[in-house]
């Protein structure tokens, strides 16, 4: 795809979400703890101001993203990821919200001026900006949940979600990239619900691996922001109850993911 005009959109109305997540919170607020491990609400805003950064270098910059992403791999993108943090989490909670939204809008408005059809560099491959974008909706959709978790705060999708489904079903193997596993080379169908009642549909119509149930909870299931026994997600096939289990639509440690019941409370 070539056009982003409609992923930027989604991105930017995603974003915004996200934020009036924390818009009004008071400092006590951010020291909240996520079901991120050691990550409260302000590690999770820290984290996507790093990334969106790291975006907008790939778009704007990209030689010097090239040479970012060559001192990185001298300490692993994870470490990296840390020492970014660091550099956020000890603002006060003003200063990291003004940060945050100057490095959103500086990446999406860098993303956004790329021409549709040429690739950006970024962590692993060259990526086209519209794919690029889809990642930065599955890095909101997954930490903007931590943060209304935390809070308390149930939130209400929108077919936006549908970038972050068609994307997690592109990067169908990372899960087992994660874990050494060799990926199967059959192809699955997906059959996803929208939040506004549209039938969604991947890969081939003949496929005897197939997922189904709703979009929202894939997002979920993918993002490893609940347990697949939690989520209206259904298998057929073995190969696809399998993948259920591992699925991820971001590349490196799968993480503990999240226990069986644990938000059900």
């Amino acid at each position: 795809m070539t056009d982003t005009t409609a992923v930027i959109a989604d991105l930017t109305a995603e974003a915004a979400e996200v934020d009036a997540l924390v818009a009004g919170l008071p400092e006590a607020g951010w020291d909240t703890p996520t079901a991120a491990p050691g990550w409260a609400v302000k590690h999770q805003i820290a984290h996507l101001a790093f990334i969106f950064r790291i975006a907008g270098l790939s778009a704007a910059q990209p030689e010097a993203f090239v040479q970012m992403t060559k001192a990185v791999a001298s300490i692993g993108f994870e470490q990296a990821v840390e020492g970014a943090l660091q550099e956020f989490i000890h603002d006060p909670a003003e200063v990291l919200l003004s940060r945050w939204r100057a490095e959103r809008d500086a990446g999406i408005k860098a993303l956004a001026a790329v021409p549709g059809d040429q690739l950006v560099p970024w962590l692993v491959n060259p990526l086209p900006p519209y794919v690029l974008a889809c990642a930065g909706m599955m890095e909101l959709f997954a930490h903007g949940q931590d943060v209304a978790d935390a809070l308390g705060v149930r939130r209400e999708r929108t077919d936006r979600i549908k970038h972050l489904a068609g994307f997690a079903v592109r990067v169908r193997d990372f899960g087992y990239e994660a874990r050494n596993l060799t990926p199967p080379a059959e192809e699955f169908r997906f059959e996803l619900t929208a939040p506004s009642g549209a039938l969604w549909t991947f890969g081939p119509a003949d496929a005897t691996q197939r997922v189904s149930g709703s979009a929202e909870d894939f997002c979920l299931l993918v993002t490893r922001r609940r347990h697949r026994y939690d989520l209206d997600i259904r298998a057929k096939g073995t190969l696809a109850d399998q993948w259920l289990d591992i699925a991820q639509a971001y590349r490196g440690p799968a993480g503990q993911g999240r226990r069986p019941g644990q938000f059900n409370a």
